[in-house]
């Protein structure tokens, strides 16, 4: 099979425009961007984890240097299709490596990402390196030598399922290595998490208007040097040795010099003699560490700090420490006028001490310091447990979410002001009327990531409110994992019932992966659910839970409960039980809407079949529609049940509606064998993903059985007749050879309602005919 490979010009004349990728700590990507715009960089497009932008190699050397964000530069060499490891190896063979890679050179090989047959990292990134070597030694006759640390080209392979993009790493190791801390206290902060911090909070501003800054809990000084770093205009990567362009071919010299001095003449040497940042901590080993830190950072004369306990922190008075600030007076604050200047600091929140309770004192006591002497500063405050922040007593006019490595964090950003004030550990009026919500609910509502959630949902309730009303649609998706920290899906539905209004919320829980901290998922759960009732308005007895996770090899969905009451619910003009207590689904598909009325539009006079037909749904459109007969084959006799009384439910049960409980593998068969038997003008395939119910035989799995239950399918179906094949299989692919035999059209963006959008892989969905 031969590979097709898209190829970017890599070893290129300095202005010649190429595709980069920069990576960045997850929450800051767009702050990455707008740096990268100020490089130079043109078509910026933000990723969950990065920045994908077009520029040249000045580009992306003064990313390199200037980025305070990102983490690597990868220049994009190829990208091409490979499903297996063998395809995988002759796409990066066919590469010419000698551009790139000269004699006595060293190379490593990384590969991320996830691939549907290459599952471990190690055995990607070999095929790569052997696939490289082999290259280089047919194409040059050398074979470069591995270096696990600082090789001369690093070699990076990413896999979006089948798709696999080569790049060269020209930052070679992560840019959050500056080169300048060589010692850490108990729970260090990355360099560019930490400059995030920085910029979000707004200090490039603050600091060019002559402002202070103070970290009260300062640890090995990260923020601190940061801080003066971007006060002074330094490039973050001065004193860095190392970079992964150094080693490579196309590598311009002179270029990288230029943008060095260009990088130091923007350096400012007006900022006087006495220190604007300050530090202090009450470890006076962590302070010697900072000093040091701070002397390799070339900031050290920018730069003050004390050992000191938080309790004595005050705003640094210039001319002196932060202790010299002038005695308080009778109600404790310095008598003296109290400059303006920036609060920042990263406290203790129980992931990195142990001791929770210890955590929520320190976070009380730093409110109390910022409450009684800090009026009119801004804060911003880093928490990887967002709780803790109602102990400030001071409440945020802003959240962000960011990732400091595998911990997630929330950053909150205060100014203390006598209208910023509140009681520490307590809600407001608003949130201590929250019907039906326990105490602990009620303290989650208040969180930042809680109201981060509450803003999104209330936009969405606005949005897809208008939208439902006005195109009559009354259940629908409320939110799907659009925060993908809050990894839920909610959908909204209208019950008719003996009420005007009985709104239900039907709440799914995707699974979280193992490596987030069950006390997270508790944490985020908490504060979804102590949220939906205040903003939707929606009685917490009406908010059922499940949770989604994905199915392993011989395990399959259950029932979970028994006996609860069915609601009826109206969609396209017809009426639906619904049940939201017993099953993982309530059974009625909502991103099927678009699908069904498709259905009722071509069924008219038709003969109807509907292969695992579940509750019947797609049968009523159908039959609403003047089909002329349906059969509904399902393996379950509760559901077939259910689609007989959502047929009687709308006034269309009768004899031409056939209700069938067979596997529908085996009916198939069955009915292929009849050759005078019935032939359908419209087929319905819905299958399940994956199902070894112990009243079938073998296992059902779409992705490899779908070609034989579309044969099947077209057995039985009349001349002109219409096939709708719909899957809910996430990395499902149509195999090839079906478009050999039957006429095949992708309807999946088609089908795919408005309230979906954010999720176009729910299903896929194609129309087949027979080939005339």
């Amino acid at each position: 099979m031969t590979t097709e490979i898209a190829y970017n010009s890599a070893v290129s004349p300095s202005s010649e425009l190429m595709t980069f990728m920069a990576s960045s700590p997850r929450g800051l990507a767009d702050l990455l961007a707008s740096e990268l715009q100020g490089f130079g960089a043109s078509d910026v497009r933000e990723r969950s984890r990065g920045v994908v932008f077009l520029g040249t190699l000045e580009t992306a050397y003064r990313a390199c240097l200037g980025s305070r964000i990102a983490n690597r530069v990868l220049l994009e060499l190829a990208c091409f299709e490979a499903a297996d490891a063998a395809q995988l190896y002759q796409g990066a063979r066919a590469l010419d490596w000698s551009r790139h890679i000269g004699p006595g050179a060293t190379i490593a090989c990384d590969f991320t990402g996830r691939h549907p047959t290459i599952t471990h990292t190690h055995f990607g990134a070999l095929k790569v390196k052997d696939a490289l070597c082999d290259a280089l030694r047919e194409q040059v006759g050398f074979r470069p030598d591995v270096a696990r640390e600082r090789p001369s080209v690093r070699i990076h392979a990413h896999a979006s399922d089948t798709r696999i993009t080569l790049s060269i790493d020209l930052s070679g190791e992560s840019l959050h290595r500056r080169g300048y801390r060589a010692d850490a206290g108990e729970a260090p902060l990355k360099e560019n998490v930490a400059a995030g911090m920085l910029l979000r909070a707004g200090w490039g501003r603050l600091a060019a208007d002559g402002a202070l800054f103070l970290d009260p809990l300062c640890g090995s000084g990260t923020l601190n040097i940061e801080a003066a770093m971007i006060a002074a205009g330094m490039a973050p990567g001065r004193y860095r040795d190392y970079y992964g362009f150094l080693g490579w071919r196309g590598h311009d010299a002179a270029l990288w010099s230029s943008v060095c001095a260009e990088a130091e003449a923007r350096l400012r040497t007006d900022l006087g003699a006495e220190p604007l940042i300050w530090g202090q901590d009450r470890d006076s080993r962590v302070i010697r560490v900072a000093q040091r830190n701070a002397e390799r950072a070339g900031v050290a004369a920018l730069v003050r700090f004390e050992t000191r306990p938080l309790s004595e922190a005050r705003p640094p008075d210039i001319g002196g420490p932060p202790s010299l600030a002038g005695p308080p007076d009778s109600a404790g604050a310095p008598s003296v006028a109290v400059p303006h200047g920036l609060l920042c600091t990263n406290p203790p929140y129980g992931v990195r001490l142990a001791d929770r309770d210890s955590a929520r004192q320190v976070h009380r006591e730093l409110g109390a310091v910022l409450r009684e002497r800090f009026q009119g500063w801004d804060v911003a405050v880093l928490t990887g447990a967002p709780e803790l922040g109602l102990e400030l007593g001071i409440r945020a006019h802003r959240t962000h979410v960011l990732w400091n490595g595998a911990i997630e964090c929330r950053l909150l950003r205060m100014k203390v002001t006598e209208q910023s004030l509140r009681e520490p550990g307590r809600l407001s009026r608003r949130e201590r009327g929250v019907a039906g919500a326990s105490a602990a609910e009620r303290s989650l509502a208040d969180t930042a990531g809680a109201r981060m959630f509450a803003n999104r949902l209330a936009k969405n309730l606005k949005r897809l409110g208008s939208w439902a009303k006005r195109e009559r649609i009354s259940c629908y998706r409320l939110y799907d994992a659009d925060m993908p920290e809050y990894a839920f899906a909610i959908d909204l539905y209208h019950a008719i019932g003996p009420e005007p209004d009985e709104l239900w919320l039907y709440v799914q829980e995707y699974a979280a992966p193992s490596d987030i901290e069950p006390e997270a998922v508790r944490r985020r759960r908490g504060e979804v659910l102590a949220t939906l009732p205040e903003v939707t308005g929606i009685s917490a007895e009406r908010i059922r839970v499940r949770m989604r996770r994905r199915t392993r090899r011989g395990e399959q969905y259950v029932k979970v409960g028994e006996d609860a009451r069915l609601h009826v619910i109206a969609e396209g003009g017809l009426r639906f039980q619904v049940n939201f207590d017993d099953y993982l689904d309530t059974g009625l598909f909502l991103d099927h809407r678009l699908t069904r009325s498709r259905l009722r539009e071509r069924s008219d006079g038709a003969r109807f079949l509907n292969l695992c037909a579940y509750t019947g749904a797609a049968t009523v459109y159908a039959a609403a529609g003047g089909a002329a007969s349906t059969t509904s084959v399902d393996l379950s006799r509760t559901y077939l049940e259910w689609a007989q009384r959502n047929l009687s439910l709308n006034g269309l049960a009768g004899s031409r509606h056939a209700m069938v409980q067979a596997d529908c593998r085996e009916w198939l068969r069955d009915a292929a064998r009849d050759r005078g038997g019935e032939r359908y003008d419209v087929i319905f395939l819905d299958p399940p993903t994956f199902s070894n119910s112990k009243r079938m035989q073998g296992v059902l799995d779409i992705a490899r059985d779908h070609p034989a239950l579309l044969d099947a399918c077209a057995r039985l179906l009349a001349p002109k007749g219409l096939i709708v094949f719909s899957t809910n299989a996430q990395r499902f692919r149509l195999e090839p050879s079906l478009e050999q035999r039957l006429d095949v059209r992708d309807i999946s963006a088609a089908t795919l309602p408005l309230d979906f959008e954010r999720n176009p892989r729910i299903h896929r969905c194609f129309e087949v005919r027979l080939r005339q």
